[in-house]
């Protein structure tokens, strides 16, 4: 069964620390503790992942990203991508052709994800019962280091 993890992409960004950093893979441009665990996890467990990106879409690893940005999904402006682009975006990088889905973000990202895919997708969502982002940063830890993915109930 091939999974593929989707991921959030988090506030801190390089260029937070590197203001004169010029673009880097997306791989690199997420700086933030979360979205660093959420991408070990993905890379133990997963055979792919992407960033979830509200100015960019789908970000695989080494997809550039230009430089520093503040928007998130909710907020209304003209920067944030749209539904459509997101759906093009999973058939133009084949991520419909995966045969779960993972997905390792906060509930804010659910409905935009189920938006994208094709609702006979599987997927699942391993954090949804953590009580905040401390408890979702003790689990990606905790499952990493013992090897052992995180039970979905």
């Amino acid at each position: 069964m091939r999974e593929l993890s989707i991921i959030p992409c988090g506030r801190k960004k390089i260029w937070d620390n590197y203001p004169g950093h010029g673009p880097a893979p997306a791989k690199d441009a997420y700086v933030g503790t979360l979205h660093k665990r959420c991408q070990q996890y993905a890379e133990t467990f997963t055979d792919g992942w992407v960033v979830l990106s509200a100015k960019h879409g789908f970000l695989f690893p080494d997809d550039v990203v230009d430089g520093q940005y503040d928007v998130t999904f909710g907020q209304k402006k003209a920067e944030i991508i749209t539904a459509d682009r997101l759906q093009q975006q999973v058939r133009e990088k084949g991520l419909d052709q995966y045969d779960r889905l993972i997905i390792l973000t906060g509930k804010k990202y659910r409905p935009v994800i189920n938006s994208c895919f094709h609702d006979s997708l599987p997927r699942v969502y391993p954090l949804q019962d953590c009580g905040g982002i401390g408890y979702m940063l003790q689990a990606l830890k905790q499952s990493v280091e013992t090897g052992t993915p995180i039970h979905v109930s």
